[in-house]
């Protein structure tokens, strides 16, 4: 008899501007360890509208506060390093776990990103199955061996230290 795995719901936020990889992605989400709910911006003006709940995202239950946040760095309108420095800075969001999913693997973009805040850089491969895997490695670490913070709970003034 096979039991379904799916227990918890989690919200992704991915700020990605290449459709490619945002299918890439919402294809490897689908499987039966969590129910994932993957919200996708195109850009980092977008992704700061979506985590303030601005604009097109003021609606009530448009944009539920993300469990994840995977980034691209180089996005039209506003990079990922902005809005990495920005998220990090913001006692409301700073809590939010930023994972850093780029084609750059340049020494300064690594070391810029761990320094404005990101738990993790993951250098994007060109292959598609290995894309897969990486995505479906993120979901398993981040919302079944780690333990998160609970959201709402004032824990968020720990950034501030």
């Amino acid at each position: 008899m096979s039991i379904s795995r799916k227990v918890k719901r989690v919200v992704i936020l991915m700020a990605e501007d290449d459709p490619g990889d945002q299918e890439l992605t919402r294809r490897a989400l689908e499987d039966d360890v969590l129910r994932v709910d993957l919200r996708i911006v195109e850009n980092g003006e977008e992704a700061l509208d979506y985590l303030h709940r601005r604009g097109r995202f003021a609606v009530e239950g448009t944009a539920p506060r993300p469990d994840l946040f995977l980034l691209d760095l180089n996005m039209p309108r506003m990079g990922g390093r902005e809005v990495l420095a920005q998220l990090k800075k913001d006692p409301t969001l700073c809590q939010i776990p930023v994972v850093v999913l780029t084609t750059s693997d340049q020494e300064i973009d690594i070391v810029k990103s761990y320094s404005l805040g990101c738990n993790s850089y993951i250098r994007k491969p060109v292959d598609l199955a290995q894309f897969a895997a990486i995505i479906r490695t993120l979901e398993n670490y981040w919302f079944e061996v780690v333990t998160l913070p609970p959201v709402s709970t004032g824990a968020e003034m720990a950034c501030l230290a």
